[in-house]
C-alpha cells in the first residue's frame, strides 16, 4: 500500500515511464501536476507514480499547447474529465465543447490563411491598384491594432 492509501496496480507508470512515454521531459510532468492538470500519487517508498489515464490528459495538453490554447483554458476543459476513473466518449465531448467553436474559428483563419499565401505570395502582380490587401494610407488603423483583414474573418472589413 502506498502513502497515499492506493494500491499500485501493474499499469501504473514511474515519472520516468511517464516521461518516455508521453515525449516530454520529467519537469514538465512536475510543473503539470504543479499546475494542477494531471496529478500522482506515491509510494511507500516515496516514488512518483502515474495512473496510465494520465497519458491522455498529458496528450490533451501538448496538442492544446501546439495550437496556442492558454493552460488555463486547458485546466478548464480537464476539470470537466473525471480523475482516477474510466473516462467515456460522453464525458469528452462534453469537456470539448468549450473548444468547438474557438477550434471552429481557428481553422476558418488557417483555410483563409492558406488561400491567400497563394496569391500574396506567389501573385506576381507586382501592382498596388490591384492588390486585395493593399492599404494606402493605412486606412484600416482606425478600426483598431493587428491583422484587421484576418481578425475579422467574415465582416464587411476583412475584403478592403
Amino acid at each position: 500500500m502506498s502513502k497515499s492509501g492506493r494500491k499500485a496496480v501493474p499499469s501504473d507508470l514511474s515519472v520516468g515511464e511517464m516521461a518516455k512515454r508521453a515525449g516530454v521531459a520529467v519537469s514538465t510532468l512536475h510543473y503539470y501536476e504543479s499546475e494542477g492538470l494531471i496529478s500522482s500519487w506515491r509510494t511507500a517508498a516515496n516514488h512518483r507514480r502515474y495512473d496510465r489515464r494520465e497519458l491522455r490528459r498529458v496528450s490533451v495538453i501538448r496538442v492544446a499547447q501546439t495550437l496556442g490554447i492558454p493552460l488555463a483554458e486547458v485546466r478548464e476543459v480537464l476539470s470537466r474529465v473525471p480523475k482516477g476513473a474510466a473516462v467515456g466518449k460522453a464525458d469528452w465531448a462534453d469537456a470539448s465543447a468549450l473548444w468547438r467553436e474557438e477550434i471552429d474559428r481557428r481553422m476558418a483563419l488557417l483555410e483563409r490563411l492558406r488561400g491567400q499565401l497563394d496569391h500574396c505570395m506567389g501573385c506576381g502582380c507586382l501592382s498596388l491598384e490591384s492588390c486585395p490587401l493593399y492599404n494606402p494610407g493605412d486606412t484600416l488603423a482606425r478600426q483598431g491594432p493587428g491583422p484587421r483583414r484576418w481578425m475579422d474573418s467574415g465582416s464587411e472589413n476583412s475584403d478592403q
